[in-house]
């Protein structure tokens, strides 16, 4: 078999010339010449987007922090995540705690993809033959970050898959499509990996393997794709915006699709009511006519990807994807495609977000214990113990520690509510809670405190606590 030749990526954009420019939900444009960093501030002073600045001077000026995140060091204090030293280096093992903040965090993206957004869910193989030639072209440019894997009894190689796209594109080469099933969405929670260099790892934010929920739409043309992204934008648009995390946009446009849409872009950027960071190119370098990026904004005002969505003009050729029209021929698809983003990668951000919170907190919905019951003394910990919080994740603190060293332990645990029982609280039933977000402290029944917590959580996914109830019953993780 003959190999198609790889070239990396710098020597498939050498040619590709740039230009850069600062778009206002207004349709201003603000030049930007990386070149001249006193014009760069000063467009970013009249963008006034205070996460676009931290993009603009993180990833495109690159000048990063140059300190470690502080979540690298709290994901292992808060026996969420760790090193694993018998694996590769960006290689994780998650505890009980932090496990369950991912499951809920990969139920949060399944019910976008699969309820919301309708997609049909897949799952595919993790290992991919690196003599196919579609597999090839598709992922040639990234080769120098690929695990190669060879059995022991071949020379055959095999490479791990960066993305869902290597199986799903199979599953859709395969398949019958009719132009009445388009536009089709399509889903899968891929386990991906991608071997960044060591010195570009960072905890959760830059790692070798992570999770990736991918949903893939194929379109019978470019307006029905062009049609599809708008909307995938606005919903993760939308989902930026509740989730609470400070976000940058970034567009990156091949220069004559820029030119034939321009007012769309310019009602996607209105949409969000911020400015955004565009790069226009020359031509096309990868697979796709326009992409754009939400960039989380951590706390030391560092970047990070978070969702994405992207108009493929070329994979479906490469594969040979192709659909039925209604006049009986065989037409190549569009694909557009996108993912809310990495488990890990919000995870991460959810984590930096809270740090920079005078009380850092995670919401309440990701929070692994939402209540902590602490009795005054020994004498109120039975009811303490057969106290029932219905639909919300409470723990007892029963350790021989004195009140207030319970009670910092709760703030160092960063939990949301703390509920003191002494005598009174256990013969009325009414409690005396902490509220960590706003440091006040009221009284609330039982009902009234589960009420609380689950108006907050509202429209979120929840699972029960993944610790026994009784804190002298758990183990510690380190």
């Amino acid at each position: 078999m003959i190999l198609m030749e790889l070239k990396n990526r710098e020597e498939v954009v050498k040619n590709i010339q740039s230009r850069r420019i600062i778009l206002l939900p207004d349709g201003t444009e603000l030049p930007v010449d990386l070149s001249k960093e006193d014009e760069v501030m000063a467009a970013l002073a009249k963008a006034e987007c205070k996460p676009l600045e931290a993009y603009v001077v993180s990833e495109e000026l690159k000048r990063p922090p140059g300190i470690e995140p502080p979540s690298v060091k709290i994901m292992q204090q808060h026996e969420l995540v760790g090193y694993e030293p018998s694996s590769d280096s960006g290689n994780f093992r998650f505890y009980p705690k932090g496990y369950l903040i991912f499951q809920l965090l990969h139920d949060w993206a399944n019910e976008i993809a699969v309820n919301r957004f309708k997609a049909l869910q897949i799952d595919s193989p993790l290992l991919y033959a690196w003599d196919d030639p579609q597999i090839r072209e598709q992922a040639g440019t990234f080769h120098e970050r690929h695990y190669s894997v060879r059995p022991p009894d071949s020379d055959r190689e095999f490479i791990l898959r960066f993305a869902g796209d290597f199986g799903l594109f199979k599953i859709m080469k395969d398949a019958t499509i009719s132009y009445r099933n388009l536009p089709l969405r399509m889903y899968e929670f891929s386990k991906s990996f991608r071997y960044e260099r060591s010195g570009e790892l960072s905890g959760l934010k830059r790692l070798r393997a992570f999770h990736m929920p991918d949903i893939h739409c194929f379109c019978r043309d470019m307006e029905e794709g062009w049609t599809e992204y708008q909307e995938l934008y606005r919903n993760y648009s939308d989902l930026a915006d509740a989730s609470g995390v400070e976000y940058a946009i970034v567009f990156r446009i091949v220069e004559s699709f820029y030119n034939e849409n321009r007012s769309r872009i310019v009602d996607l950027v209105k949409y969000s009511n911020q400015p955004a960071f565009i790069e226009v190119l020359s031509e096309a370098k990868h697979y796709w006519a326009v992409k754009n990026e939400f960039q989380g904004v951590d706390s030391t005002r560092g970047c990070i990807q978070l969702s994405t969505v992207q108009l493929d003009v070329k994979d479906a050729q490469v594969y040979g994807i192709d659909y039925t029209d209604r006049d009986g021929k065989k037409k190549g698809c569009i694909i557009c495609h996108s993912s809310i983003g990495s488990i890990e990668r919000w995870y991460y951000s959810l984590l930096e977000e809270a740090l920079k919170k005078e009380q850092p907190t995670l919401p309440v919905w990701l929070s692994p214990t939402q209540v902590r019951i602490i009795p005054v003394s020994e004498k109120q910990l039975e009811y303490c113990r057969y106290l029932d919080i219905d639909g919300v994740r409470y723990d007892v603190d029963d350790s021989d520690e004195t009140l207030a060293k319970k009670i910092a332990k709760a703030s160092t645990e960063w939990i949301p509510y703390v509920a003191v029982v002494g005598d009174r609280e256990a013969e009325s039933g009414v409690l005396s809670v902490s509220i960590r977000e706003t440091g006040k402290r009221v009284t609330m029944t039982r009902e009234e405190l589960a009420q609380e917590v689950r108006r907050h959580c509202a429209g979120r996914p929840y699972r029960p606590l993944a610790l026994p109830k009784l804190l002298s019953q758990r183990p510690a993780f380190k």
